[in-house]
């Protein structure tokens, strides 16, 4: 498990960064969540990095200034299994937009 401050402060792993983005080949549905607490690059990858591990997840992009992460999948995706890894990266999924 990936601990993460959720001060608003950055993680302090990196500088500044832009929008992660993680890419499987596919395409498929497109949803976009509002994650609370990312506030670096880091954090980006480390929500992007757990949210694509989720079968059928085929790209992930996580934009911390905005707080959206952008998931495509095969299949509508179960939102509690997205809840899941966001606590996981250490971060709260509030909801999907």
């Amino acid at each position: 498990m990936t601990e993460q401050a959720n001060s608003g402060s950055c993680c302090g792993s990196c500088g500044t960064g832009a929008a992660t983005d993680v890419r499987v080949h596919g395409s498929g549905v497109t949803t976009v969540y509002k994650v609370s607490g990312m506030t670096c690059g880091h954090c980006e990858s480390a929500v992007s990095e757990e949210v694509s591990a989720l079968d059928g997840v085929t790209a992930v992009t996580a934009v911390a200034d905005t707080g959206e992460v952008t998931v495509t999948s095969a299949a509508p995706l179960d939102q509690e299994a997205v809840r899941a890894a966001v606590d996981e990266a250490g971060y709260e999924l509030v909801g999907q937009i």
